[in-house]
């Protein structure tokens, strides 16, 4: 099947072969080290991801128009390039983040799931085939499903690893039974050969559609939309929180890696059914994301329906389904994915001090921890599209190629949400600079806490103001897609 192993299909799956060795390295280490030294378990974990990170950043460059490899399973392109990056980034962050949470770190079956989920990712990013997809989706998902609910002794995370687990199962069989219509419309699981097998074998537009449909249920939930958003809040909110910031960034992300590919790959001939599906679904889940998260008392809850509203925005490049569309969902998710894990970051050292998620305790941050404040500050500015930070070129990217592609009512309603948004982060801040704090002393940062901190609020700035080299790689991911 797949002939000759040549050096391009070793590069095509570097990041997998580095985090294969990594969870055998996490996994001997967890048995032969004592008690007192599995706190080293979290550097390790780290060490390698960074190690994995720069390997790939050097080694596994594709080609500019990719190829698929693999005997046709997975495709080497920019797309799951600049994914692949971005997984190996939010995993390396999340080991840090879990040091000093006693419920997780020094526990070595934590690390091996966060790696083998991370690996998931990479492969889902990747995928080219149905029968590929399924299976990344999967490992991605099991190990999150055990990650969420992993504080046993709290009755909260353990309620968002079953909701997850029931809800996630629920979806992913309703996706498996549209995967499997497609292969019997089309005789092929391979995504690059479907469209044309779909367009020989005069498939009708409105059972296209119905399989389409119970695709996009799973994929919706992988991305929590509207409807299927219901989970986010509950699992975000029960989760501990590393698992939080990894689900609401490198997951979401995969999640829109996959759909942007199948989207355009496999459907061409059902184009303008599925942009009015994906435009419904953005309007939805920016409005309701935006609405309800006014309402919320705390700041994980708000974070989680701020991501529903992000995954809505983000949805408007899909919707464009034009070279313009696929930059923005590119860039929209490199800025959202180390915004959202400064905010997370922030809200896990507050945590540590206080021991509560309520944004009343945040109260006078701002006076107790300055340079906390200023982050606070930066990513949730960030988060609400304010120049010149990240998130406004985000915005301004997927708001024109809404426009680009006729969806102006989609784009000015896109405006209209921002402005929502900007209104409740600012009620945030308004509590953490203008309310009079319960505590004067200062809130401690661990050196790990602070060096993900440091990177991503940097991000946040390079990304807002320094444009041409990411837009430069999202330009050669949309190239290599279309």
């Amino acid at each position: 099947m797949f002939g000759s192993i040549t050096a391009e299909m070793i590069l095509a799956v570097l990041p997998e072969i580095a985090l294969l060795v990594l969870v055998a390295i996490v996994f001997i280490a967890d048995l032969i080290l004592a008690e007192k030294q599995r706190g080293n378990l979290a550097w390790i974990a780290a060490v390698g991801l960074a190690i994995a990170f720069l390997l790939t950043l050097l080694f596994a460059r594709p080609d500019a128009g990719g190829e698929q490899v693999w005997g046709g399973m997975l495709r080497h392109d920019w797309l799951a390039f600049i994914f692949k990056l971005l997984f190996l980034a939010a995993a390396l962050l999340t080991t840090l983040l879990t040091v000093g949470w006693t419920s997780i770190w020094r526990k070595g079956e934590f690390y091996v799931l966060l790696l083998t989920s991370t690996l998931g990712m990479t492969l889902m990013a990747a995928s080219a085939d149905l029968i590929m997809l399924f299976l990344a989706i999967e490992t991605t998902s099991i190990p999150l499903y055990i990650m969420a609910g992993f504080m046993t002794e709290d009755d909260k995370s353990a309620e968002s690893g079953f909701k997850y687990l029931l809800f996630g199962a629920m979806t992913t069989a309703v996706m498996l039974y549209g995967f499997s219509l497609l292969y019997g419309f089309a005789g092929t699981t391979n995504l690059y050969e479907m469209a044309a097998a779909l367009s020989v074998a005069q498939v009708p537009g409105p059972v296209l559609v119905g399989a389409l449909l119970l695709i996009l249920l799973g994929f919706g939930f992988k991305v929590a939309l509207v409807p299927l958003h219901f989970w986010a809040p509950d699992v975000y909110e029960g989760a501990p929180t590393p698992v939080t910031a990894f689900l609401s960034t490198a997951s979401k992300a995969a999640g829109f890696a996959v759909l942007a590919r199948v989207m355009i790959a496999a459907f061409p001939s059902i184009l303008a059914d599925w942009q009015t599906i994906i435009a419904i679904a953005a309007a939805l889940s920016m409005t309701l994301g935006n609405a309800v998260a006014l309402t919320q008392h705390n700041i994980k809850r708000l974070l989680a329906y701020s991501s529903i509203a992000h995954a809505g925005y983000a949805l408007l490049g899909v919707a464009a389904a034009s070279e313009l569309g696929v930059i923005s969902v590119v860039y929209y998710f490199l800025v959202y994915a180390v915004t959202q894990m400064a905010a997370f970051t922030i809200v896990i050292i507050v945590w540590h001090k206080v021991g509560s998620d309520e944004i009343e305790d945040y109260a006078g941050l701002s006076r107790r921890s300055p340079l906390l404040g200023v982050a606070m500050m930066l990513a949730f500015l960030s988060l609400a599209g304010v120049p010149p930070l990240g998130g406004f070129i985000a915005k301004i990217l997927v708001f024109a190629a809404a426009v680009q592609s006729g969806l102006v009512w989609l784009a000015v309603l896109g405006v209209l949400n921002a402005i929502v948004g900007l209104y409740y982060y600012l009620i945030v801040l308004k509590v953490v600079y203008l309310s009079e704090p319960k505590d004067t002393k200062p809130v401690p940062v661990m050196r790990s806490h602070a060096a993900a901190l440091i990177t991503t609020i940097a991000l946040v700035l390079v990304l807002g103001i320094v444009l041409a080299p990411w837009y430069g790689w999202a330009a050669a991911s949309a190239a290599a897609l279309f």
